[in-house]
């Protein structure tokens, strides 16, 4: 069975979870999050991806600015994030990796099933060329906020869920870093089972729970000037 076969099944279950809340463009067939229906899947969306930030703006600008990586101008944020959100569509078409944006945030969702091995932290393998493929990306568009988000389901003890999902997101987030991505843009936070995005009452539930993101926020001239 080839990685497309095994990942799409966990992918299913989120997909669902947001097709009632997106608008899609009739140009580019791309999905945002309708303004109406972002309070109502908060908890599919998850607060994480509407708020600040991991370690605040101010001091992530910091690092971004001594790391020599520049900011994009206000009236080119848009077409900016565009432009890679269309990319990572292609490059992740078809992999089980969902694209979310909203406003000019994206979001990369990735079920664990495809990219760990059950209880692991390590990047399976197989799995390597679609993170390399999102790598390119991001080098292409440098100027951006990268936070990377681990969750999972409700097996297991509270502790050990947040240690397991702290460990799969700084995985990813190293794996970034090996191939070029600069880790002054990147930052991890482990949220264990406290993000749900499906039932745990549920085997289907549980695999989409159990997931990675990647946040994707520009680095504005305001945020440089502030």
């Amino acid at each position: 069975m080839n990685i497309t076969h095994k990942i799409l099944g966990a992918s299913a279950m989120s997909a669902f979870l947001l097709t009632a809340a997106c608008t899609t463009n009739p140009e580019t067939g791309n999905q945002r999050l309708s303004k109406a229906a972002i309070g109502g899947v908060a908890g599919a969306v998850g607060g994480y991806f509407l708020g600040d930030l991991v370690g605040g703006k101010r001091d992530r600008t910091e690092k971004i600015v001594g790391a020599g990586i520049g900011a994009v101008a206000g009236a080119g944020i848009g077409a900016y994030m565009d432009a890679q959100e269309k990319k990572l569509r292609q490059e992740t078409a078809g992999t089980g990796v969902d694209v979310i944006r909203e406003g000019d945030n994206l979001m990369l969702r990735m079920p664990s099933g495809i990219t760990f091995a059950y209880d692991q932290a390590a990047v399976q393998p197989q799995f390597q060329p679609v993170l390399n493929d999102v790598a390119n990306v991001l080098k292409d568009y440098p100027s951006t906020y990268i936070d990377v988000y681990g969750h999972t389901d409700s097996d297991g003890s509270d502790a050990y869920n947040q240690g397991l999902s702290e460990r799969r997101a700084q995985s990813v987030a190293n794996y970034l870093s090996m191939q070029g991505v600069q880790s002054a843009r990147i930052a991890t936070r482990g949220y264990g089972e406290t993000q749900p995005i499906a039932s745990n009452a549920t085997t289907e539930g549980k695999a989409a729970n159990r997931r990675v993101e990647i946040k994707i926020v520009p680095v504005t001239q305001n945020d440089v000037q502030g």
